[in-house]
């Protein structure tokens, strides 16, 4: 993770185009050709970052209570991931931000974000059937890349993901729920409310707190979820 920081800083301080990879290399303490043993490029370096905070998303619907509807799982899980001092420590959101808008500015960083939200996607639909009733998410989809664990954006052990292994490991219980086109769609629209949102407020000037902050905009984008046949998907219909 010390790579993803380091990138992370450099980008936030100097900016993009100003950073090699032989400098994130140098700041991280390690030789350039380490580097390039993880990453092919320089803005590979914060899929790990980026891949922390869909990773705690994905996984806080997964750990849900079991008595919530799936709407509610997702209401719950934005709760506990985009509000400050939950899931993540306050000093952790103050990277997120940069690094948004280093995405939105930087074709090359937008598909290291783009290639992250896809995979969420994918390991978000393996958890809904979980919760549907249609399989095991566990071991389910590592998220972060580039061999480096992901904790919090300001930290994290080694080894990525508790999420798991890969599309082929899940969806193996009844009919295969996780790969049903309309459950594929309910989780990009879940995945696209979230992230819409994170966007949206990375982009302003927003407080982290309060109606226009991450979590009460993307509560507002799932609204839409609430009436989505969940019932008819985990019956096959």
């Amino acid at each position: 993770m010390q790579i993803a920081r380091s990138a992370a800083a450099l980008f936030v301080r100097q900016g993009l185009r100003a950073t090699r990879a032989e400098d994130i290399a140098h700041a991280a303490g390690i030789a350039p050709r380490t580097f390039y043993r993880y990453f092919a490029t320089k803005e590979e370096a914060v899929a790990p970052l980026y891949a922390a905070g869909a990773e705690r998303w994905v996984q806080a619907v997964l750990l849900a209570p079991s008595h919530l509807s799936v709407p509610e799982a997702l209401e719950h899980a934005v709760r506990h991931t985009l509000t400050p001092g939950t899931a993540a420590s306050a000093s952790s959101w103050e990277w997120v931000r940069p690094l948004i808008r280093l995405a939105g500015s930087s074709p090359a960083l937008g598909k290291v974000w783009a290639e992250v939200c896809h995979l969420s996607e994918e390991t978000l639909a393996q958890v809904l059937a979980e919760r549907l009733g249609g399989g095991r998410a566990e071991g389910v989809g590592e998220l972060g890349g580039g061999g480096e664990g992901v904790g919090e954006l300001g930290g994290g052990g080694e080894g990525v993901g508790e999420l798991g292994g890969g599309a082929e490991d899940a969806g193996h219980g009844s009919d295969n729920v996780a790969g049903r086109p309309e459950l594929r769609f309910a989780a990009a629209v879940a995945g696209a409310a979230v992230r819409v949102a994170v966007e949206s407020w990375a982009a302003g000037r927003a407080r982290l707190e309060g109606p226009e902050g991450p979590a009460e905009l993307a509560l507002r984008n799932l609204a839409v979820l609430r009436d989505f046949p969940w019932g008819e998907v985990a019956r096959g219909g």
